[in-house]
């Protein structure tokens, strides 16, 4: 039964999910949670992983849910179920778009996407900050330690324009001294 939820589950996401892998962190932790694959702290550890692995971040995250709660077999149809509807999709699409790009309904869809990701992404951003206790009503050391790092992540990614890779390993490395 755990087989056919992954692969049912990640099969209907790829299909109906919108703008990359980070605005479907919502949906993913939905799943999560209805299924009861892994706990919320598996799932924040698991999309830290995901995202910084090589390759989309909603197909790292599928195959370690499923390998978390089947095993190899779950990993291997986790992935087949979340990238398939791409493949099929992007074929299908491909096939028609040439065709179809200049039909203002058709750019018009796209451009009331875009503010629909855009909250996608806030909403998982806000989530994921709830539960690492970023967003916290008593003050102590560890949650100004993770304010600093997120603040100071954000201000290198955005004002001092680094590598999101370089910004990683650094965050990575203070969260060694600070918290082991």
């Amino acid at each position: 039964m755990v087989l056919w939820e992954l692969f049912h589950t990640f099969f209907i996401m790829g299909f109906v999910s919108f703008g990359g892998g980070y605005a479907m962190m919502p949906i993913i932790e939905a799943a999560v949670t209805k299924y009861n694959w892994m706990s919320a702290e598996q799932l924040t550890n698991m999309i830290a992983i995901a995202g910084m692995s090589p390759g989309p971040i909603a197909a790292n995250c599928a195959i370690l849910i499923g390998y978390t709660a089947a095993g190899i077999t779950g990993a291997i149809l986790s992935a087949i179920a979340i990238l398939l509807p791409s493949i099929i999709l992007v074929i299908t699409v491909a096939t028609f778009f040439i065709k179809i790009h200049h039909n203002p309904v058709v750019a018009a869809i796209f451009y009331g996407l875009k503010p629909l990701v855009t909250s996608l992404i806030i909403y998982a951003a806000i989530s994921f900050a709830r539960t690492n206790n970023l967003v916290v009503h008593t003050i102590s050391f560890r949650s100004i330690s993770l304010l600093l790092i997120f603040a100071l992540s954000l201000f290198a990614l955005l004002k001092l324009r680094w590598n999101p890779i370089y910004v990683i390993v650094l965050s990575g490395l203070v969260g060694v001294t600070l918290y082991s």
